[in-house]
């Protein structure tokens, strides 16, 4: 299927290359703290990304949106360091992240919630963010304001994290991405398999993230979820970036997001 973009956006027309929405005279562009040029990775034999542009704002939260397969998690793997970059450039805050370990790439600032979540099932709340904070012991106002954010966490701090529910399970994921300060969380399908109201609770947490300042590189299927928080927004198909602009003018475009249908977007709204 040939991607479209918004036919608004830019002149080129709908031949599968990427636009972006035009950003409205006198306002000005927010500084990258993010950016993906030309990147090109492999896993085994298989080549998945095919050149991704991206650019994630500074303190803003930008959503990556696309069909299953179509690249997110490996870009997100990608800037870890846990998919070897083949060709490209990969820069964050002015430094190149290319050729990283990932250890090293998290001292820089990054956190990372894998879909998976990665958290010690075997292991209580309270272990889990002690293995989590890098300096030590986690500071202590730091800590009270997690459980502001999470309540649950706070009640079951010394129960095995294997036994909590999924949504709080994917708290105390977030939560360790947060035990010490992060310039930029890379967060894999939040919501996926929680119950509306636990959905709720993890927008309302992100709102109090976005107030942080904290940078945030969300994917994520669920449109609603992602047209509450995001404010800029990028569309990948077949391992590129297809469309980007802001959330903001892509919710208000209803024959945008059915151009977008074949995109994944639309089921979820």
């Amino acid at each position: 299927m040939t991607p479209i973009t918004n036919p608004s956006a830019s002149p080129v027309a709908r031949d599968g290359t990427e636009r972006s929405d035009q950003r409205p005279a006198g306002r000005p562009e927010p500084s990258a703290i993010l950016e993906l040029s030309n990147v090109h990775a492999d896993i085994d034999q298989y080549h998945i990304l095919h050149g991704v542009d991206l650019v994630v704002p500074r303190g803003q939260l930008t959503v990556l949106l696309g069909r299953n397969g179509a690249g997110k998690s490996t870009t997100l793997r990608t800037i870890m360091g846990l998919t070897r970059i083949t060709r490209g450039e990969l820069t964050f805050d002015g430094r190149e992240l290319r050729g990283m370990s990932t250890p090293r790439i998290a001292r820089q600032g990054i956190a990372f919630v894998p879909e998976h979540m990665g958290i010690f099932s075997l292991l209580t709340v309270r272990e889990n963010l002690l293995l989590a904070a890098i300096g030590g012991s986690p500071d202590p106002a730091r800590l009270d304001w997690i459980f502001t954010l999470f309540p649950p966490l706070k009640r079951f701090w010394n129960q095995p994290a294997g036994t909590l529910s999924g949504g709080q399970k994917q708290m105390l994921a977030i939560s360790r991405a947060v035990i010490e300060p992060r310039e930029l969380l890379l967060v894999d399908e939040p919501t996926k398999g929680l119950a509306p109201a636990i959905i709720n609770d993890l927008a309302d947490a992100f709102v109090q993230l976005k107030a942080q300042q904290v940078s945030i590189l969300l994917v994520e299927q669920n449109f609603h979820f992602s047209r509450r928080l995001g404010e800029t927004v990028a569309v990948m198909s077949d391992g590129r970036i297809v469309h980007r602009g802001s959330m903001a003018a892509l919710a208000d475009d209803e024959a945008l997001q059915h151009d977008l249908l074949g995109l994944g977007l639309g089921e979820h709204q």
